[in-house]
C-alpha cells in the first residue's frame, strides 16, 4: 500500500517545505549492510533496483533494497511486489518493503543509507538536492539535472553534506571506452586535434488528446515543478508495460537525445581529454530540426561545434552512439558495442607506472555501492555528471537561439556578454518548487 501522510495533505494545501535545511532532516545511518531506497520505478528505475538485488548479497556490496516510491501508485506496488518477491525466493520470511508517494517521505527516514533517483529529469535536482541534504548517498540516472543552476547547486550540496554521488553514466564502467581514453590521455596517438561525437535521433509523433488522468497516478506531483498541463497519456507513461516513455520527447520534461544520449557521449569526449571534472569548451553553436511532430517536440537532427581553450573542436551530429578522438598520428574510436583504433596494438597496452591510469570499474552499480560503503567518490562523480550535462545544454540553447555561437567561460560556468543566455539558463519552476 502506499503510504499517504500529512506531507501529501500539505502539499495539496501548497505549503509543505520543499527542499528542507540538512539540520531538519534525520542524520544518516550507518547500517552494516546498506539500506537502499528506489524513487521512480519506471523502467530505468526497475532496472537499476534488479541491479542492487542481484548484486546486493556479495560481500563487498552487501546492500538491500528497503523502499520504493513512485507517484503512479500501480508501478510502486509493482516494485514492492518485485522486491518482497525476490526476498522470499531466497528464503525470507521477515520482509518489510515499504511502498512511498513522496519522495520526502522516504528521505525522512533515518535508516535508509542510499537512493536510487530514476524520475523524468525535470526532477532530478530538487529530489538529488533533498536527498543529499538528508544525507543520503545517491545514483542518480543521467542526465544529472535539467538545467546548468540546478547542477551547479547540486554539486554543492553533495559537497557540503559529505555525500557520494554516482552518475548514471554506465559506459565510465566499461573497457572499450575507458581504454580509449587512456590512449588518448597518454598521448600514445600524438596530440589530440578533433572529437566527433556521434548521437542517436528522436523519432515518431504523438497527437494530443486530453484525458482523464488515471486514479493510480498523482499528476500534479508527477509534474513537480513544470506547469500545469492537461494529462495525456502520450506525454506521461504507458498506463500498462513499461515502454519507452513519451515524456522522453517532450521538451519541458526532458531536452531529448541531445541529453539522453548526449550526456553519455560528451562524458567520454571529456575523459579523453581530461576536461571532465571542472573545465568545458570555451565556445558552443549548434543547429537543430524541430519539425511539428505534435506532442513530441523535442529536436530531432542535430549538427553542432564545441571549441576547447587547448585548441581541440568537438564536433557533434546525429548517427550511431560513439566517439572517435583524432590526432595527429591517428585515431581511436569507442562504442557500447566494442573500440577501434589506427594502431591496434594500443588496445592491448597498460600504462607505465609514470603514465595516466584512468578509474577502473567493471560493474557501476557495484561501483556506486561499494564507494558509498568506502566514503570515496565513484566513477562518474556529481562534477564529471554535471559538466558532460552542462555541455548538452549549451548545445541546446544555441539550437533554441537558431545557431548563436555562444562563448562560455567554464571557470565561472557563465555565459560571456549574453545577457538572453544567462536569462534562458534559469528555467521556471512551478510554485511550490524552488530551488
Amino acid at each position: 500500500m502506499i503510504r499517504r501522510t500529512f506531507l501529501k495533505t500539505s502539499l495539496v494545501a501548497g505549503c509543505a517545505p520543499l527542499i528542507l535545511p540538512s539540520g531538519l532532516w534525520s542524520q544518516p545511518s550507518k547500517n552494516e549492510t546498506l539500506q537502499v531506497g528506489l524513487i521512480g520505478s519506471g523502467r530505468m528505475g526497475r532496472t537499476n533496483m534488479k541491479q542492487v538485488l542481484g548484486l546486493g548479497s556479495k560481500a563487498e556490496v552487501n546492500a538491500r533494497i528497503v523502499a520504493v516510491c513512485d507517484v503512479d501508485s500501480k508501478r510502486a506496488n509493482h516494485a514492492q511486489s518485485e522486491v518482497d518477491q525476490y526476498y522470499r525466493n531466497k528464503g525470507e520470511t521477515q520482509i518489510d518493503i515499504q511502498a512511498y508517494e513522496d519522495f520526502r517521505e522516504m528521505l525522512a527516514r533515518k535508516d535508509i543509507d542510499a537512493v536510487i533517483i530514476a524520475t523524468p529529469e525535470n526532477w532530478h535536482g530538487i529530489i538529488g538536492i533533498a536527498a543529499a541534504n538528508a544525507g543520503k548517498h545517491i545514483y542518480l540516472q543521467k542526465p544529472l539535472t535539467y538545467s546548468i543552476p540546478e547542477g551547479k547547486a547540486l554539486v554543492a550540496a553533495v559537497r557540503a553534506n559529505n555525500v557520494v554521488l554516482q552518475t548514471g553514466s554506465q559506459q565510465r564502467s566499461s573497457v572499450y571506452f575507458r581504454q580509449v581514453c587512456t590512449i588518448i590521455r597518454n598521448n600514445w596517438l600524438g596530440q589530440l586535434k578533433t572529437i566527433e561525437v556521434e548521437v542517436p535521433t528522436d523519432k515518431g509523433r504523438a497527437d494530443f488528446t486530453a484525458m482523464d488522468v488515471p486514479q493510480n497516478l498523482n499528476y500534479d506531483m508527477w509534474l513537480g515543478p513544470c506547469e500545469d498541463a492537461p494529462y495525456t497519456e502520450a506525454g506521461v507513461h504507458p498506463k500498462a508495460g513499461y515502454s519507452r516513455p513519451g515524456w522522453l520527447q517532450v521538451e519541458r520534461y526532458c531536452l531529448g537525445m541531445i541529453t539522453g544520449w548526449g550526456s553519455h557521449m560528451y562524458d567520454i569526449a571529456q575523459w579523453g581529454m581530461g576536461t571532465d571534472h571542472d573545465s568545458g569548451p570555451i565556445e558552443v553553436s549548434a543547429t537543430g530540426d524541430f519539425p511539428d511532430r505534435g506532442l513530441f517536440n523535442v529536436h530531432v537532427g542535430y549538427q553542432g561545434e564545441a571549441l576547447y581553450e587547448n585548441g581541440v573542436r568537438m564536433i557533434s551530429r546525429n548517427g550511431k552512439a560513439g566517439v572517435r578522438f583524432i590526432t595527429e598520428n591517428g585515431w581511436a574510436y569507442c562504442s557500447r558495442g566494442g573500440f577501434k583504433c589506427s594502431d591496434m596494438e594500443l588496445l592491448r597496452r597498460k600504462p607505465l607506472d609514470n603514465e595516466v591510469s584512468l578509474y577502473n570499474s567493471s560493474n557501476h552499480m557495484t561501483d556506486f555501492l561499494t564507494s558509498t560503503r568506502a566514503g570515496k567518490d565513484p566513477a562518474c562523480p556529481v562534477e564529471v555528471g554535471h559538466r558532460s550535462n552542462s555541455i548538452c545544454v549549451l548545445h541546446h540553447l544555441s539550437m533554441k537561439l537558431g545557431g548563436r555561437k555562444i562563448q562560455w567561460d567554464p571557470k565561472t560556468q557563465t555565459p560571456v556578454g549574453d545577457d538572453q543566455v544567462t536569462s534562458m539558463l534559469n528555467v521556471p519552476m512551478r510554485a511550490p518548487w524552488t530551488l
